[in-house]
Protein backbone atom coordinates (compact mmCIF):
# COMPACT_ATOMS: atom_id res chain seq x y z
CA UNK A 1 0.00 0.00 0.00
CA UNK A 2 1.11 3.79 -1.71
CA UNK A 3 0.81 6.26 1.45
CA UNK A 4 0.60 10.10 1.30
CA UNK A 5 2.13 12.46 4.13
CA UNK A 6 -0.77 14.98 5.63
CA UNK A 7 -0.16 17.41 7.82
CA UNK A 8 -2.53 19.35 10.43
CA UNK A 9 -1.90 21.37 13.36
CA UNK A 10 -0.69 18.12 15.31
CA UNK A 11 1.66 17.49 12.68
CA UNK A 12 2.18 15.15 9.92
CA UNK A 13 0.53 11.34 9.60
CA UNK A 14 0.49 8.97 7.00
CA UNK A 15 -2.70 8.92 5.05
CA UNK A 16 -2.99 5.75 2.43
CA UNK A 17 -2.44 7.51 -1.11
CA UNK A 18 -5.43 6.04 -2.87
CA UNK A 19 -7.93 8.06 -0.12
CA UNK A 20 -9.84 11.21 -0.20
CA UNK A 21 -9.87 11.53 3.43
CA UNK A 22 -7.12 13.57 5.45
CA UNK A 23 -4.98 13.84 8.50
CA UNK A 24 -7.94 14.24 10.91
CA UNK A 25 -10.03 11.02 9.54
CA UNK A 26 -6.78 9.00 9.94
CA UNK A 27 -6.00 10.12 13.32
CA UNK A 28 -9.53 9.73 14.27
CA UNK A 29 -9.38 5.85 12.87
CA UNK A 30 -6.17 5.23 14.75
CA UNK A 31 -7.81 6.73 17.81
CA UNK A 32 -11.03 5.24 18.08
CA UNK A 33 -11.08 1.20 17.18
CA UNK A 34 -13.44 0.44 18.48
CA UNK A 35 -16.97 -1.12 17.09
CA UNK A 36 -18.10 -1.81 13.96
CA UNK A 37 -20.30 0.34 13.55
CA UNK A 38 -20.02 3.40 11.25
CA UNK A 39 -21.45 6.86 10.82
CA UNK A 40 -24.99 6.41 8.82
CA UNK A 41 -24.71 6.98 4.82
CA UNK A 42 -27.74 9.70 5.57
CA UNK A 43 -26.05 11.63 8.10
CA UNK A 44 -22.80 11.81 5.47
CA UNK A 45 -25.42 12.72 2.81
CA UNK A 46 -27.04 15.29 5.24
CA UNK A 47 -23.37 16.66 6.04
CA UNK A 48 -22.96 17.19 2.67
CA UNK A 49 -26.23 19.13 2.11
CA UNK A 50 -24.66 21.61 4.73
CA UNK A 51 -21.34 21.74 3.05
CA UNK A 52 -23.14 22.49 -0.17
CA UNK A 53 -25.17 25.33 1.18
CA UNK A 54 -22.37 26.76 3.38
CA UNK A 55 -20.23 26.95 0.52
CA UNK A 56 -22.78 28.51 -2.07
CA UNK A 57 -23.96 31.22 0.99
CA UNK A 58 -19.72 31.80 1.70
CA UNK A 59 -19.46 32.73 -1.89
CA UNK A 60 -22.35 35.03 -1.68
CA UNK A 61 -21.04 36.91 0.80
CA UNK A 62 -17.61 36.84 -0.90
CA UNK A 63 -15.93 34.86 1.70
CA UNK A 64 -15.12 32.19 -0.90
CA UNK A 65 -13.83 31.93 -4.24
CA UNK A 66 -16.59 31.39 -6.86
CA UNK A 67 -14.95 28.67 -8.49
CA UNK A 68 -13.82 26.95 -4.95
CA UNK A 69 -17.44 27.37 -3.84
CA UNK A 70 -18.37 25.82 -7.05
CA UNK A 71 -15.94 22.77 -6.95
CA UNK A 72 -16.77 22.48 -2.78
CA UNK A 73 -20.95 22.66 -3.99
CA UNK A 74 -20.24 19.52 -7.14
CA UNK A 75 -18.31 17.48 -4.85
CA UNK A 76 -20.97 17.71 -2.57
CA UNK A 77 -23.48 16.79 -4.95
CA UNK A 78 -21.06 13.58 -5.66
CA UNK A 79 -21.69 12.55 -1.95
CA UNK A 80 -25.11 13.00 -1.72
CA UNK A 81 -25.28 10.93 -4.98
CA UNK A 82 -23.69 8.08 -2.92
CA UNK A 83 -20.36 7.99 -5.30
CA UNK A 84 -18.18 8.24 -1.75
CA UNK A 85 -19.25 6.05 -0.01
CA UNK A 86 -16.40 4.44 1.29
CA UNK A 87 -14.72 7.31 1.97
CA UNK A 88 -16.08 7.88 6.05
CA UNK A 89 -14.91 4.94 7.24
CA UNK A 90 -15.51 6.68 10.93
CA UNK A 91 -17.14 4.57 14.09
CA UNK A 92 -20.04 6.26 15.57
CA UNK A 93 -17.59 6.15 18.83
CA UNK A 94 -15.75 8.81 18.75
CA UNK A 95 -16.03 12.22 20.66
CA UNK A 96 -19.35 13.82 21.30
CA UNK A 97 -19.01 17.09 19.51
CA UNK A 98 -18.67 14.85 16.25
CA UNK A 99 -15.68 16.98 14.88
CA UNK A 100 -13.80 13.72 13.36
CA UNK A 101 -17.26 13.09 11.16
CA UNK A 102 -17.40 16.67 10.61
CA UNK A 103 -13.46 17.24 9.49
CA UNK A 104 -13.51 13.49 7.71
CA UNK A 105 -16.39 14.92 5.00
CA UNK A 106 -14.60 18.38 5.18
CA UNK A 107 -12.02 16.46 3.40
CA UNK A 108 -13.18 14.54 1.92
CA UNK A 109 -14.73 17.31 -0.47
CA UNK A 110 -11.51 19.62 0.10
CA UNK A 111 -9.52 16.98 -1.72
CA UNK A 112 -12.33 15.92 -4.45
CA UNK A 113 -12.97 19.47 -5.26
CA UNK A 114 -9.53 19.97 -5.88
CA UNK A 115 -9.54 17.37 -7.74
CA UNK A 116 -12.62 18.36 -10.24
CA UNK A 117 -10.63 22.05 -9.98
CA UNK A 118 -7.60 20.53 -11.45
CA UNK A 119 -9.55 19.07 -13.93
CA UNK A 120 -10.58 22.34 -15.31
CA UNK A 121 -7.40 23.60 -15.06
CA UNK A 122 -4.31 22.86 -16.59
CA UNK A 123 -2.24 24.00 -14.28
CA UNK A 124 -3.85 22.38 -12.09
CA UNK A 125 -2.58 23.84 -8.85
CA UNK A 126 -5.86 25.11 -6.71
CA UNK A 127 -5.43 23.95 -3.24
CA UNK A 128 -9.13 23.65 -1.57
CA UNK A 129 -8.50 23.66 2.28
CA UNK A 130 -11.03 21.35 4.46
CA UNK A 131 -10.90 24.12 7.13
CA UNK A 132 -10.31 27.43 5.40
CA UNK A 133 -12.40 26.72 2.34
CA UNK A 134 -14.88 23.85 3.12
CA UNK A 135 -16.10 24.39 6.64
CA UNK A 136 -15.40 28.10 6.36
CA UNK A 137 -17.59 29.59 9.00
CA UNK A 138 -18.78 26.59 10.56
CA UNK A 139 -18.34 24.97 13.87
CA UNK A 140 -18.59 21.42 14.64
CA UNK A 141 -20.77 21.88 17.70
CA UNK A 142 -23.38 23.49 15.06
CA UNK A 143 -22.80 21.13 12.07
CA UNK A 144 -23.04 17.64 13.55
CA UNK A 145 -26.45 18.36 15.73
CA UNK A 146 -27.52 19.83 11.92
CA UNK A 147 -26.61 17.38 9.88
CA UNK A 148 -28.26 14.95 12.57
CA UNK A 149 -31.90 17.18 11.86
CA UNK A 150 -30.88 17.29 8.50
CA UNK A 151 -30.37 13.24 7.95
CA UNK A 152 -33.75 13.02 10.45
CA UNK A 153 -36.04 15.57 8.20
CA UNK A 154 -34.57 13.74 4.59
CA UNK A 155 -35.18 10.14 6.01
CA UNK A 156 -38.64 11.16 7.53
CA UNK A 157 -39.72 12.57 4.20
CA UNK A 158 -38.20 10.32 1.78
CA UNK A 159 -38.55 6.52 3.97
CA UNK A 160 -40.95 7.13 6.68
CA UNK A 161 -44.08 8.83 4.83
CA UNK A 162 -43.36 7.18 1.78
CA UNK A 163 -43.73 3.43 4.08
CA UNK A 164 -46.75 5.39 6.08
CA UNK A 165 -48.29 6.18 2.46
CA UNK A 166 -48.29 2.65 1.37
CA UNK A 167 -49.61 1.02 4.63
CA UNK A 168 -52.41 3.15 4.55
CA UNK A 169 -53.03 2.16 1.31
CA UNK A 170 -53.10 -1.64 1.64
CA UNK A 171 -54.95 -1.06 5.05
CA UNK A 172 -57.31 0.71 2.67
CA UNK A 173 -57.41 -1.99 -0.25
CA UNK A 174 -57.78 -4.91 2.44
CA UNK A 175 -60.51 -3.24 3.85
CA UNK A 176 -62.40 -2.97 0.33
CA UNK A 177 -61.34 -6.25 -0.37
CA UNK A 178 -62.85 -8.21 2.94
CA UNK A 179 -65.75 -5.62 3.80
CA UNK A 180 -68.19 -7.94 2.75
CA UNK A 181 -66.81 -10.43 4.98
CA UNK A 182 -68.94 -10.90 8.12
CA UNK A 183 -67.22 -10.09 11.47
CA UNK A 184 -67.36 -11.35 15.31
CA UNK A 185 -66.27 -8.33 16.19
CA UNK A 186 -64.12 -5.27 14.33
CA UNK A 187 -61.87 -4.76 17.85
CA UNK A 188 -61.56 -8.63 17.18
CA UNK A 189 -58.47 -8.06 14.86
Amino acid sequence: MEFRTEKDSMGEIQVPADRLWGAQTERSLNNFKIGTEKMPVELISAFAYLKKGAALVNKELGKLDAAKALAISDAADEIIAGKWTGEFPLAVWQTGSGTQSNMNVNEVIARRAGQLLAQQDAAGDVKIHPNDDVNRSQSSNDTFPTAMHLAALITVEDTVLPAIARLKATLQAKSEAFADVIKIGRTHL
